[in-house]
């Protein structure tokens, strides 16, 4: 993963979750098909709440990689896992062929209203960074960050401070929770990098495709609707194109403005739709190949 950005490269990357019925799986690998048309840099997939979805990650991983020629990075977290079930888990991965990883702490178990580690288990990301350099050396590893602060951190030095922890610990990248005000993205590059993190700082965006679920999202993250923005899309509840409309405009506002001030890449969360990455591409103009 190191080696995606730098010297002149830009890295696109997309990120998908495992479907739960077979229908769910036929629309995302025709998702995939369009997508990975763009020649991203890597396909991330997650790991479900608890890790629920362990073996369909790795499944889809496989996938990315034999089915669309894509280098695959799967999600892995500290969830309800002792260090040697992580181990059993990064060795397996090893084998089937998975060399990224994106390291997170994960959230509380189901029924807890903390995150609670297991007795022989990590209670923070960067301790599970750390195990996969130590054994992994060869992986790739990346981690996640948050311009507008992590909701569980006592306030944004704090947060910074557990993320350069993640860095040192032999992290290669790090990449945002989304957010839709770029004004919070470039301050909080400005605090990342008077902290010495060297890590390449990728944006996550999310286009707003739906307005009632992004309110959901923002809700549990903490990210934040600019004001004008979730007053336009208040009037067009009833209209979901309008919808639609409006929120892929303001994504590839975001990627331009971005773009412009030397982002590294730009990591989509397109929950396991291509529509609206497809028209933020053309934007941009991106072509399919």
């Amino acid at each position: 993963m190191g080696n995606v950005y730098g010297d002149g490269k830009f890295g696109l990357s997309f990120e998908i979750f495992p479907p739960q019925t077979s229908a769910g799986d036929d629309s995302l690998n025709r998702t995939l098909e369009r997508l990975t048309a763009y020649r991203p840099s890597f396909v991330s997939c997650t790991y479900g709440a608890g890790g629920s979805t362990q073996a369909r990650t790795a499944d889809w991983c496989r996938r990315i990689q034999a089915d669309f020629a894509t280098t695959a990075v799967s999600h892995f977290t500290c969830v309800g896992s002792t260090k040697d079930e992580l181990l059993t888990w990064l060795n397996a991965a090893v084998e089937a062929g998975i060399g990224n990883i994106m390291a997170l702490r994960g959230d509380a178990a189901e029924g807890q209203d903390s995150f609670q580690a297991v007795s022989g288990g990590f209670s923070y990301a960067n301790e599970l960074v750390a195990l996969i350099r130590e054994r992994f050396p060869q992986m790739g590893i990346g981690v996640a960050g948050y311009p507008e602060k992590h909701p569980e951190a006592d306030d944004a030095a704090t947060d910074l401070a557990n993320l350069k922890r993640k860095g040192d610990a032999g992290a290669d990248a790090v990449f945002t929770q989304l957010f839709y005000h770029n004004a919070s993205f470039f301050e909080f590059r400005d605090r990342y990098e008077q902290a010495g993190i060297d890590k390449p700082l990728v944006p996550g965006i999310m286009p707003i495709t739906e307005f009632a679920r992004i309110k959901r999202i923002t809700s549990l993250c903490g990210a934040l609707i600019p004001a004008d923005l979730a007053t336009q899309l208040e009037a067009v509840q009833d209209d979901k194109q309008a919808q639609f409309d409006i929120g892929v405009d303001h994504a590839l506002a975001q990627c331009r403005e971005l773009i412009e001030n030397n982002v590294p890449g730009i990591h989509f969360y397109v929950l396991n739709r291509s529509r609206a990455c497809e028209r933020i591409m053309e934007g941009l103009d991106i072509s399919p190949q």
